[in-house]
């Protein structure tokens, strides 16, 4: 026993000391006019803005946590001036909440999991047999009831050996109830409205019949056959040899496509053999490119051969379709890419499907259940017995002010949406009212309404309280609202004043010119002649040599040359082809035949070293003079506002 606990001593003595030493998130790494920064704040923003390379070491951590510093220092003192006060700037932030919340919930509830799944499906092809119990143009709740009976019915005591005949004796689907049922390998997205089917056989195991499953379609009774790594897309070329148009079945390989093949094995070129041998005229003078393919584009005989080639360049045995024979060459392969590299495109995949609409109403009936909504019906049903059909139904109409405003929703927290909130819904949406009335009634029309308002006051109360539930909002909020007050300190204390203090900007000049030098320059005339007239930019080029702008344009006419003159840095003039610093100097004569001009360069002049005025180097001296006036800044407030660092909270966030 004693040994036992020496071996365990040390250990519960780790557990205890890590559990002593572990760095919440909450605890406060500095403080700075009575706000406290937490390890989470910063932790958050070190990574955000340090990506990759964020490993925390000290020389990082410290370099990072002077930035930060310096930014709390500034909203710090926006806090002082009022600037958190001002009304327009209060908008502003409240348009970005708006823009972010609005997309929020749904890319954190419904877009990210379904791009998530819909790529973790099409790492995986599916083997499925289905029976379909077809709708028939726009049923009738009563109609799609019986077809679900119907489903049910069938499905009672069926099992995989005897899912075929069923399916060639019940199913509506004219393509697959001849096989059995049986559909082959797909891989998601399925077609169009039949993402639910697509979710259903992905979880569903092997051998199974499962269903029934609604989709646009109808409902399917299904059965998952088997399942394989997705095989992706595969880029080949063919050499095609076509049947005769009378025969049936197989028949014999052509004897020139078997001459074609053995010039293959005995190495000659794929290109030229598909020029002289193949019948398929649309790629037979491309190298019999066909470009790339995914599963069920070609017949099963022709995929399964193209996807068996397991080198780039490697040429496959002829093979036997329905339409003829062929040679595939495979020229490459596209196995599934990255997540990051296909999530644009999966993303419109998503928002263009039925799943998304499903999704998000999932969401609505999440956030209702987690809210722990309470409808008042009553007085629904109170205000729906008041409204007219011939008033409310109008788009005119004008409903008088609610004289007793209750709750009709109550949601978690003490949040209520008011009776009036419901009727300003209503009278907004004159064009939805309108519309609805042409196939119900007040009360109908109304109600379908408040399912809708419904789902609005759902996602307000969601979007209300993003800060809480979601941390990184928080933080995001948190970077918009001390972004805004931060550029708004700084506009007033620094860039408005560098660009508006005369004095002080040329007393900064005048203290730094030397940083403000042109180097040695050349003075070069940039000549272009339109090749559309009779002058040869040879002779053009000769004279141009020793001779000046003016002199050159008066001898071959200002209508057909055009010459400017700017100056550039000696180490410049390689970007114009000028190899040598020197007067006369010229570039080659570069003709662009699109645009009908020929052109070259010329070194005019050598201009020596020299400091700037303060007009040519404007620019630069005021960025220079917003920096000073922005470490002077800095240093003031950190006078004004001393920053408390936590040592031990900074030691433990440190890496070693």
């Amino acid at each position: 026993m004693n040994y036992i606990k020496h071996l365990l001593l040390p250990v519960i003595l780790l557990v205890l000391t890590a559990g002593l030493n572990a760095q919440q998130d909450s605890d406060v790494l500095f403080t700075v006019d009575g706000q406290d920064v937490t390890v989470g704040e910063f932790r958050y923003i070190y990574t955000k803005t340090n990506g990759d390379v964020a490993d925390f070491s000290k020389e990082s951590v410290m370099e990072y946590l002077d930035l930060y510093q310096r930014f709390k220092l500034k909203v710090a003192r926006a806090r002082e001036m009022g600037l958190d006060t001002i009304v327009s700037l209060q908008r502003e932030l409240e348009g970005y909440r708006k823009q972010l919340a609005d997309n929020y919930l749904i890319d954190n509830h419904v877009t990210d999991k379904l791009i998530t799944d819909l790529y973790e499906r099409q790492q995986t092809d599916i083997d499925f047999s289905h029976i379909l119990f077809q709708f028939k143009g726009n049923p009738l709740p009563e109609d799609t009831l019986a077809l679900y009976k119907r489903a049910m019915e069938l499905k009672k005591g069926l099992d995989a050996a005897g899912f075929a005949a069923a399916a060639s004796e019940y199913s509506d689907d004219k393509y697959s109830k001849t096989r059995g049922g049986r559909i082959g390998f797909a891989t998601a997205p399925f077609p169009r409205g039949l993402h639910r089917l697509e979710a259903a056989l992905y979880q569903a195991p092997k051998g199974k019949v499962i269903g029934p499953i609604r989709t646009d379609a109808g409902y399917h009774l299904a059965i998952k056959e088997g399942s394989r790594p997705a095989r992706g897309e595969m880029e080949v070329a063919h050499l095609f040899a076509r049947k005769p148009a009378d025969a049936k079945g197989s028949v014999a390989i052509p004897t020139k496509l078997q001459s074609a093949k053995k010039l293959l094995d005995d190495g000659q070129d794929f290109g030229k053999i598909a020029k002289i041998y193949s019948e398929d005229s649309k790629t037979k003078n491309n190298d019999g490119y066909l470009g790339f393919f995914g599963i069920n584009r070609y017949e099963p005989a022709f995929e399964n051969a193209a996807f068996s080639l397991t080198e780039d360049g490697q040429v496959s045995d002829i093979i036997e379709t329905s339409s003829g024979f062929h040679i595939i060459k495979r020229i490459s392969r596209k196995a599934n890419q990255p997540l990051s590299d296909v999530r644009p495109l999966l993303e419109k995949k998503v928002k263009a499907d039925g799943r998304y609409a499903d999704a998000k109403k999932q969401m609505l009936r999440d956030i209702r259940n987690s809210a722990n909504t309470k409808e008042n019906t009553a007085v629904f049903g109170r205000y729906a017995a008041t409204l007219v059909d011939s008033t409310f139904l109008n788009y005119r109409w004008k409903p008088a002010r609610v004289a007793r405003d209750e709750a009709i929703l109550e949601m978690d927290g003490g949040y209520k949406v008011m009776l009036s909130s419901l009727q300003e819904y209503l009278r907004k949406n004159s064009r939805k009212r309108v519309s609805l009335a042409r196939s119900g009634n007040s009360f109908t029309v109304a109600k379908a309404m408040y399912e809708e308002w419904m789902d609005v006051e759902l996602m307000a109360y969601a979007e209300s309280r993003l800060e809480r539930d979601y941390p990184e909002f928080a933080a995001l909020m948190r970077e918009y609202r001390e972004g805004i007050l931060l550029f708004e300190a700084t506009k007033i204390e620094v860039w408005d004043k560098a660009s508006q203090d005369t004095t002080g900007l040329k007393a900064f000049f005048a203290e730094n010119a030397k940083n403000y030098q042109w180097e040695k320059r050349a003075a070069v005339s940039h000549y272009e002649l339109r090749t559309a007239s009779d002058i040869d930019i040879n002779e053009l080029y000769a004279f141009a040599a020793t001779n000046g702008v003016d002199k050159t344009l008066d001898k071959f006419g200002r209508a057909n040359v055009n010459a400017s003159t700017e100056k550039y840095e000696l180490a410049r003039l390689a970007d114009l082809q000028i190899t040598k610093p020197q007067v006369g100097a010229r570039s080659v004569i570069k003709n662009d035949l699109k645009a009908g001009m020929a052109s070259f360069y010329k070194v005019e002049e050598l201009l020596p070293a020299r400091n700037k005025e303060l007009k040519e180097a404007r620019g630069y001296v005021i960025a220079d003079y917003q920096d000073k006036l922005e470490r002077e800044w800095v240093e003031m407030l950190r006078q004004q506002f001393p920053i408390k660092v936590n040592k031990k909270v900074l030691s433990k966030l440190i890496k070693s």
